[in-house]
């Protein structure tokens, strides 16, 4: 197993030859799957990784569907602010 420099961090492993830019597109990748997210139903910082896509918090029993490697998604944000924007024009 490749020993990782502590200021490049996990992609230590990966050395010279892939390039610094290629470097820290990885580590960002590699890095937020292992990160705690907030969880949207109580708002604390549990939520974790159980499977791809599949984002699980432990004390309220919530499993949720998010992205590979992040738990938010950019298209996810977006639709559900437009359905909540719909429905707030549908109350009215």
């Amino acid at each position: 197993m490749a020993k990782c420099a502590k200021k490049v961090g996990i992609v230590g492993k990966y050395g010279a030859c892939c390039g610094a830019f290629l470097r820290k597109m990885v580590k960002k990748i590699d890095i937020s799957p292992h990160a705690k997210y907030t969880c949207s139903f109580f708002g604390k910082t549990k939520i974790k990784r159980r499977a791809v896509g599949i984002w699980h918090r432990g004390s309220c029993m919530k499993t949720v569907a998010g992205g590979t490697w992040t738990y938010n998604i950019n298209s996810a944000v977006t639709v559900k602010s437009a359905i909540r924007r719909l429905k707030e024009l549908k109350d009215q």
